[in-house]
């Protein structure tokens, strides 16, 4: 029996787009072996390919993400993926006193809509255009296939929607920047000269910020999972004796 790491933080793992709780799989089970209490989580509307996507808004995501946070007896290291910057940057906003530390795997704290003239019900993924515009090292044929195969359409809401963010105590959540697929250089560098891009438009405004540099995909969490569950932990773990 793996006996609770009681002096790390809880950690909650957020998937990017397309993905479930499954994404995590293997960073959860490296994680919950070396003793953390870790929740993955499916958002709504990523249950299933089947899942009704059309009522289902990006406020819901930052709901569902708040819930999870909340289950827990002390504040959470909150990590998420890709697109999942933006609804992880609001909870942040939200429930700042519940949030121990931020992490952004491949990704930053994202302000605004990601594109606000989408007007699809849902966004598929569109696996050409994953292998033009990702970067895809480290990944396996099985893995891709694996992506491929049990990717589930995102509710377009989460394309073209956003929240007003308010709480200035939001900046001062320690946020470890996990780079994989473009350096941490790369990310400063589009955040100082691109100010409107959404994506990044929040890099600005942490005032405690730690960047890694982990070369890999844009999925660290199948290509370098290990490395991605060990860098994590070690937040949960500093974050609890803080």
């Amino acid at each position: 029996m793996t006996r609770t790491n009681t002096q790390a933080a809880p950690i909650i793992l957020v998937p990017g787009f397309w993905l479930g709780a499954w994404a995590w799989d293997e960073v959860a089970e490296t994680l919950r072996a070396a003793g953390h209490d870790v929740t993955a989580l499916t958002l709504p509307g990523l249950e299933s390919s089947d899942a009704d996507r059309s009522a289902v808004t990006f406020t819901d995501h930052v709901d569902a993400i708040c819930a999870a946070v909340e289950a827990k007896d002390s504040p959470v290291v909150l990590a998420v993926h890709s697109a999942a910057g933006f609804s992880g940057y609001a909870v942040s906003d939200r429930i700042p006193d519940r949030i121990a530390a931020v992490v952004y795997v491949d990704t930053a704290p994202g302000k605004g809509a990601l594109d606000p003239d989408f007007a699809g019900v849902e966004k598929p993924m569109v696996w050409s255009e994953i292998e033009e515009e990702e970067n895809l090292d480290g990944l396996t044929e099985e893995q891709k296939d694996t992506f491929r195969r049990r990717a589930v359409p995102e509710p377009g809401s989460l394309v073209r929607e956003s929240l007003d963010l308010t709480n200035d105590a939001r900046r001062d959540i320690p946020s470890t920047f996990i780079c994989t697929g473009f350096t941490a250089e790369q990310y400063r560098t589009a955040a100082a000269e691109h100010p409107d891009w959404a994506f990044v438009a929040g890099v600005p405004e942490i005032r405690d910020a730690t960047w890694i540099d982990l070369p890999t995909s844009h999925w660290p969490m199948w290509s370098r999972p290990r490395e991605l569950a060990e860098i994590i932990g070690e937040v949960a773990t500093r974050a609890g004796a803080s």
